[in-house]
């Protein structure tokens, strides 16, 4: 199994000119290789070749005058570009095929050198391991690391990235092999949400931290002094670098939070159930920002990863099974209710439901029925195959709320 091991780097005023020439250098070469690629094709659909590709645009290119300076960086940084060229087209060829799921993976794009972010890998022929713990890369030195926890392993590799608030991160990729937890017989079911984070099936409740909304006027001031900057001055540069340490801070905080939530629910749990939310689709309504915010595309993905790694079961049941008009009593399917109906009485047996806690239980149940035939397939309505996880790296509402019948419930659905 290869994890990526993210560390700070603290590179001197001379090594930050250096990794800016690496940057520099393996975007051109990227966008020439890409350029070379696309006039070839459309000159007779044909294919270069990596390695003829690699002596055009990195070996003859440092020949001729107007890429001369190709041969200041390492030469391990600027194939690696290559390889990366490589890679987004064959994702694209899989996304085409339909081999790759998830969204539609497009044809690979000319890098900017206005991006926020920069980055550059080195394979084990660019970088060592100091015995003083700095990290040297070549043709740049030894960058000081801010070491947080050991490697379990040699890396076989490290990208070097520049984020838009201009902090360094020097991001290895080592092998581990996975860690197998006690098992345990707890299971439960998830209900994510805005007003609570999440809903367990049995009982608890995650709060919403609401990262965004909390920092909303620090950003905002930043944002307004931004605003009045001139374009193109110096003091607008350094608005802009307050405005996107803001935004890290945020981000920090929330991929901190996601990934301590999933730990503990990976832990105490032998297999956790989800609903495949429409995130991308929620993201265009009213509730953008809210939805953003919540980041539950970030939190499922984590929560996958630390699955495969410790040796739980992560199940997604489908976005089309009526999770907040199932009874979990007597399984009949209630009416459409509106958002603002928190608690329900079940049409058939009587049960009064909290909305939330009602709908972890039915995905509890439904990921379990999916589990246990899962080989040969849905059974149940509305159920999907769980994703297979990527290897890498009390009561619901404290106040009292109307009681509904199936016959009072309006439109829409949840």
């Amino acid at each position: 199994m290869h994890l990526r091991y993210s560390f700070r780097i603290e590179p001197t005023p001379g090594q930050r000119i250096a990794l800016a020439r690496t940057f520099g250098c393996a975007r051109v070469v990227y966008n020439d290789a890409l350029a070379a690629r696309k006039a070839a094709y459309q000159a007779d659909r044909s294919r270069i070749a990596t390695g003829v590709l690699a002596k055009r645009v990195i070996t003859d290119a440092k020949k001729t005058p107007g890429r001369a300076w190709l041969g200041e960086v390492s030469v391990d940084a600027l194939q690696s570009s290559l390889r990366d060229l490589d890679a987004a087209y064959a994702n694209f060829f899989a996304s085409a095929s339909g081999k790759r799921r998830g969204r539609r993976v497009g044809l690979p794009a000319f890098k900017s050198k206005k991006d926020s972010r920069q980055a550059v890998r080195f394979s084990r022929n660019g970088f060592r391991l100091r015995a003083g713990g700095r990290l040297n890369l070549a043709k740049i030195g030894d960058v000081r690391v801010r070491w947080s926890r050991k490697l379990p392993s040699v890396p076989s590799s490290v990208t070097v990235v520049r984020d838009a608030s201009g902090r360094y991160f020097a991001s290895f990729v080592v092998d581990v092999e996975p860690e197998t937890l006690p098992t345990v017989d707890a299971e439960v079911g998830i209900d994510l949400g805005l007003t609570h984070y999440a809903v367990l099936s049995d009982g608890q409740v995650i709060g919403n931290p609401r990262f965004l909304r909390r920092a909303e006027r620090r950003l905002q001031k930043a944002q307004q002094v931004l605003s009045r900057k001139q374009k193109g001055s110096k003091n607008r540069a350094k608005a802009r670098l307050r405005v996107a340490r803001a935004h890290a801070r945020v981000a920090d905080a929330r991929r901190d939070w996601c990934h301590q939530r999933a730990s503990g629910l990976i832990r105490d749990n032998q297999a956790v159930y989800l609903e495949d939310l429409a995130v991308s689709g929620l993201a265009r309504t009213r509730l953008a920002k809210s939805v953003h915010d919540a980041a539950w595309g970030l939190f499922r993905r984590v929560l996958q990863e630390k699955a495969a790694r410790y040796g739980r079961h992560v199940g997604v049941v489908s976005r089309r099974l009526p999770s907040s008009r199932t009874c979990s009593v007597c399984w009949a399917v209630d009416g459409k209710k509106p958002l603002h109906v928190r608690i329900w009485r079940c049409g058939t047996c009587g049960t009064e439901h909290d909305r939330d806690l009602n709908a972890s239980r039915v995905i509890l149940a439904a990921g379990q029925a999916e589990r246990r035939n899962a080989p040969g397939g849905p059974v149940s309505p509305g159920v999907e195959i769980p994703s297979r996880a990527r290897p890498v790296e009390r009561g619901t509402h404290p106040k009292a709320q109307p009681v509904t019948t199936g016959s009072q419930a309006g439109n829409p659905a949840r």
